[in-house]
């Protein structure tokens, strides 16, 4: 356990260094790339792979390195990353037959993810970078969301769960975890609108509610995409980069979806007027 929160604290304090330490955009954005391109090793070594060891070996590499440029790429190109976490949101809807229907569909696990693997990362670096360029606060809240859905629905589950949401893939996970995940983000996001949004009026209140909830609850997936991606391939983490955590994809599986749904759902506000 030690182990596990002094892991925790130093990427506390490597992530809040690169988001409020300098107003530069180096930092943060090698912090993203040296995250994705970790993500995509990761993410290759989870997918069925016929040849040699060694052959696998080189070809996790390249992966890592085609992660890396099309993440470089895409942080500079707008138009793209907006492709990318339409991708992204596209993947997390189908994910959800997916899930569903685990183990007894299981056709999705095939070479084709390696491409939904780029996506999902390239997709959730770029939307955490581009919300950081709004404003770091917003980036932090995003992080708020989704680790008080994490922390609430782990402790309410643990305490109160007895019915498991998809037993097949994540068999701890509840529905009461679940309610209680809602439940602990719904206090971050009242006491957010209540302090910091009052300016708006009660239908773009309703509008930055909706979308909050709704990051929220693509994090879940997020997080059972992984689950369900591991149960296939049979391992227990994606890696063991980070003592008491596993690896990259293990600290961000939820924010594979949810940060798209927020940069898409901020960029949808703006368009039609709504200033956070």
């Amino acid at each position: 356990m030690f182990e596990r929160i002094k892991t925790a604290l130093v990427l506390v304090v490597v992530v809040l260094s690169c988001m409020f330490a300098t107003p530069s955009h180096y930092p943060m954005l090698i912090l993203m790339v040296i995250v994705a391109t970790l993500a995509g090793s990761e993410w290759y070594k989870l997918m069925p792979k016929p040849e040699a060891a060694g052959v696998s070996a080189v070809a996790s590499k390249v992966y890592a390195v085609i992660i890396l440029m099309t993440s470089v790429l895409t942080l500079y190109f707008k138009d793209l990353s907006l492709l990318l976490w339409c991708g992204a949101i596209f993947v997390a809807i189908f994910s959800i037959f997916c899930i569903k229907n685990y183990p007894e569909y299981d056709a999705w696990y095939n070479k084709g993810l390696t491409i939904v693997g780029a996506v999902l990362i390239t997709a959730a670096i770029t939307a955490i970078f581009s919300v950081w360029l709004i404003s770091a606060w917003w980036l932090m809240y995003l992080f708020l969301l989704v680790w008080a859905a994490d922390s609430g629905a782990y402790f309410v589950g643990r305490k109160f769960g007895k019915r498991p949401m998809v037993p097949n893939v994540s068999p701890k996970k509840t529905i009461e975890g679940l309610c209680g995940g809602l439940a602990t983000s719904a206090v971050i996001i009242v006491v957010v609108q209540s302090i910091y949004l009052d300016h708006l009026n009660l239908l773009q209140h309703a509008a930055f509610l909706l979308l909050s909830l709704l990051t929220v609850l693509a994090s879940v997936l997020g997080d059972l995409i992984e689950s369900m991606l591991k149960r296939r391939a049979g391992v227990k983490d994606s890696g063991n980069l980070l003592p008491g955590h596993g690896g990259i994809l293990d600290r961000i599986d939820s924010l594979l979806t949810a940060t798209p749904v927020f940069a898409a759902g901020i960029y949808l506000l703006k368009l039609i007027g709504v200033e956070l």
